[in-house]
């Protein structure tokens, strides 16, 4: 009977979690409807706002861009441009010029002594210090990888023996490779103080970069992303990290410079490869966001939807050779977008709090329904227990029984001496002998010796 009430107990406890684990399941089917339909009308909204930011961007970036060359490589073709002769601050795209002559040298492999020098100068900075031995490839690397402009004067220092017999030796260099409007002061990309003057034109650097891609290892080093290498005598290990942050936002880049100073702005010179176009970007004197830029630019140099330069001052650009109607953005659309896209942004922080609620109400019910499962386990182990006790108490019973019957055969095996000396007695009294009447009174004794 116990058992059977203990049964009947789990049976019912059994049937409530159930219940319960039925109804949490479908609570957290709803949710994901939920979010699953916000996470859609998210997707089906994102495109409409990115093609509307893009556009935007594409109008205006040329108008806030000093200068900038679009070509195709191998291709004498220019895509797009804009005041290429202007002479400006290349800032750091310099050291594309300082890692190409130091690759050309011929002595990657040999060590350089840092000298104070190379030490005082402004960051960017790799970190070396007064007595460090570093390869050449390792100081190639850190300047154009992480832009260092202590490796980029110890390349000078350890190639020319001093800068400024460097300097003379990179303009000399800049002339043979074709590049008539540019002048160097420093290996680095200063443009103040003593360095004043250290000027190029997006013409020039497209010529220095088309130079400086032909050769291999010059394009293993413009496509890192970090520049890992160590100190040969301490053997203390640098890890450089790059600034390029073209390299994550869009998927087809690959490398090279960029550079920045509070007089030459943002500038960058990037690669990219798609659908077996390679293209070459030079911009300078950025006001804008400069990685979306160029993007955006590299995206319409590969769909040949080439803008005019002149048009961007209006707020509409179109295709080159092609009357596309499509190609076309009046400013009022422009303005139209805008209020869609900061209307499209606002839903989707609707949807995002929505969804983040519907996480949190997710959460609490994976909580009641993991505490269910606690509490079917424990159940189970109150089954098991209890099956347990009965197990053990039917044991219990069958060893009792045992017993008794045990005490039953002893009983009966001490009872089995008793009957043979009954019978013994009545044995003996019955082989009593016979006492004459005359003497059953006098003789007494005799009577109870035979009696005993």
């Amino acid at each position: 009977m116990p058992h059977q009430i203990l049964i009947s107990a789990i049976s019912r406890s059994r049937k409530q979690a159930f219940r319960t684990t039925r109804k949490l399941s479908d609570l957290i089917l709803q949710k994901s409807m939920v979010i699953a339909v916000f996470v859609v009308i998210t997707a089906m909204i994102a495109p409409l706002l990115l093609h509307a930011q893009t556009r935007d961007d594409s109008l205006q970036s040329q108008v806030q861009i000093n200068s900038y060359i679009i070509k195709e490589t191998g291709s004498s073709k220019v895509l797009m441009a804009k005041d290429i002769d202007r002479p400006v601050s290349p800032a750091s795209l310099t050291k594309i010029l300082t890692c190409i002559m130091a690759i050309e040298s011929g002595r990657l492999d040999q060590d350089v002594l840092i000298t104070k020098e190379s030490t005082m100068v402004e960051p960017s900075k790799a970190g070396f210090i007064q007595g460090d031995k570093i390869k050449l490839i390792d100081l190639v690397k850190a300047a154009m990888v992480n832009s260092s402009n202590d490796a980029a004067f110890a390349m000078a220092i350890y190639l020319s023996g001093n800068i400024d017999s460097f300097v003379a030796s990179m303009n000399y260099k800049a002339k043979m490779i074709g590049m008539k409007n540019s002048r160097f002061t420093n290996p680095a990309g200063f443009d103040k103080g003593i360095y004043a003057g250290n000027i190029s034109t997006a013409e020039d650097l497209l010529r220095l970069t088309e130079y400086a891609v032909r050769n291999p290892v010059f394009n293993q080093v413009a496509r890192l992303e970090k520049a890992v290498f160590m100190e040969q005598t301490t053997h203390k290990v640098y890890c450089l990290r790059t600034h390029n942050k073209l390299l994550d936002k869009y998927p087809y880049a690959v490398g090279i410079k960029t550079g920045f100073t509070t007089k030459a702005g943002g500038c960058l010179i990037a690669r990219a490869i798609k659908d077996n176009k390679d293209i070459l970007l030079v911009m300078l004197n950025a006001k804008t966001d400069r990685w979306n830029v160029a993007a955006n630019l590299f995206e319409m140099a590969f769909m040949d939807r080439i803008p005019n330069p002149d048009l961007a001052l209006s707020g509409r650009f179109v295709v080159q050779g092609h009357s596309r109607p499509e190609a076309v953005a009046p400013v009022k659309k422009v303005h139209k977008s805008k209020k869609q896209m900061i209307a499209g942004q606002k839903s989707i922080k609707k949807s995002k709090k929505q969804m983040i609620a519907g996480q949190k109400s997710i959460k609490k019910s994976k909580k009641q329904m993991i505490a269910g499962q606690k509490s079917i386990k424990k159940s189970k182990k109150q089954v098991i227990a209890g099956q347990k006790s009965i197990k053990k108490s039917k044991k219990q019973m069958i060893a009792e029984q045992k017993n008794s019957r045990k005490s039953k055969k002893r009983e009966l095996v001490a009872s089995k001496p008793v009957r043979k000396n009954k019978k013994k007695v009545t044995l003996t009294l019955s082989c009593k002998p016979v006492v004459p009447s005359n003497q059953i009174c006098n003789n007494d004794q005799a009577y109870r010796n035979v009696a005993s």
